[in-house]
């Protein structure tokens, strides 16, 4: 196998909790509140409901078969090749996903930080400590967000605390002044980015030392990470407004700007800067990390190592092509992101639970 590491079903809980903030943190307040308004929080709740139902799903189909992988239990599925044609395009989503995210970092510090230094530049150095991190192996990516997690949660709730005092709670009304339609839609890429996301998580199953906790853990994780994406919209539109939320490309940003204590604490705009850096880096290395997994064991390989330095090219080298600037990017992510993700992270996962369990009683109906 190209990984020997193991890790705590606590340390699962927490990657998970970690991937389900991920690039949430800075994209989804507008993308979502675009859609429903003040009512983007009703939308996280729905989303909530909906992805932890999603997250039981996958939590089922791994456990199927708990020691191996997503890459080969697809194979197991559907046979040798056809699943080793599926796994290979299912291995497209977190490529292309890890290329997002790229650009997203790109795009946010050369748009709101460092507006003269080259997008290439800050991607170049992003996916080289992404690399580093990635061939360090799973053991030390996830020792990596337990120490990560006490930082983002101070972070996260210091912001919240600093701007209590400026939320209007009229601006959340009227409730369903459009009706449910908009509220459902807003939902949709609520349930698409952080939750229906997470299941590249099958990829580590075997590699968790308490599989019967698994279930336990991946509920925990998606729960706690949703809900701290709940409040932070809920802050949008309390302090900004639904119309100002929508607007801004990047709310939670602003949001910060808008903390004034006193005249003495103020523009902690980096704050933000540096929470949503801490678990975009999190997540982009663990999509790398599973999409050079899965590619190392189609290949049948002894490890995956050598393929980092390789796909870190590929990345670099998509990057402007799937995403040429911040206008094609917040498009894509807000009309057409979230089917793509439908269609590889839950319609796929689905259709393997059908063909296991059609195989399954057409093979006892044969037995007896």
């Amino acid at each position: 196998m190209p990984e020997n590491g193991k890790i705590s079903i606590r340390q699962f809980t927490i990657l998970v909790m970690i991937v389900t903030i991920g690039d949430s943190i800075l994209i989804l307040p507008n993308v979502s509140t675009s859609f429903a308004k003040q009512d983007t929080w009703i939308s996280g709740i729905i989303a909530l409901l909906v992805g932890l139902i999603a997250v039981y799903i996958f939590s089922v189909l791994g456990n199927l078969y708990p020691k191996l992988t997503f890459i080969l239990s697809i194979q197991k599925i559907l046979g040798k090749w056809f699943g080793t044609l599926m796994a290979a395009l299912f291995l497209i989503f977190p490529l292309i996903t890890v290329v997002e995210y790229t650009r997203e970092l790109g795009d946010f510090i050369t748009t709101e930080m460092m507006a003269e230094t080259p997008i290439l530049a800050i991607q170049i150095l992003f996916i080289c400590i992404v690399i580093f991190a990635v061939r360090l192996g799973l053991e030390v990516i996830a020792r990596t967000g337990e120490i990560f997690l006490p930082c983002i949660i101070l972070l996260f709730l210091l912001m919240v605390v600093f701007l209590i005092p400026q939320a209007e709670f009229e601006k959340l009304l009227p409730i369903l002044e459009n009706g449910i339609k908009p509220v459902i839609h807003g939902s949709f890429s609520f349930i698409a980015f952080p939750f229906l996301e997470l299941v590249v998580f099958l990829m580590i199953i075997p590699y968790i030392n308490q599989p019967k906790l698994i279930r336990k853990g991946f509920l925990q994780g998606a729960l706690l990470g949703g809900i701290v994406l709940i409040i932070l919209v809920a802050m949008c539109v309390l302090v900004l407004g639904a119309d100002e939320t929508a607007r801004t490309i990047y709310p939670s940003y602003s949001l910060a700007r808008r903390i004034n204590i006193g005249q003495f604490l103020e523009r902690v705009e980096a704050m933000v800067a540096l929470l949503w850096m801490l678990t975009i880096f999190m997540k982009c290395t663990f999509y790398y990390y599973v999409f050079n997994l899965g590619l190392a064991q189609l290949l049948k390989l002894k490890g995956y190592r050598m393929l980092t330095l390789p796909a870190g090219l590929l990345v670099i080298v998509l990057s402007p092509i799937i995403s040429p600037n911040i206008t094609y990017y917040n498009k894509l992510l807000a009309e057409y992101w979230p089917y793509f993700v439908a269609t590889c992270c839950l319609l796929f996962p689905l259709l393997l639970l059908g063909v296991y369990f059609i195989k399954n009683r057409f093979k006892r109906s044969t037995e007896t």
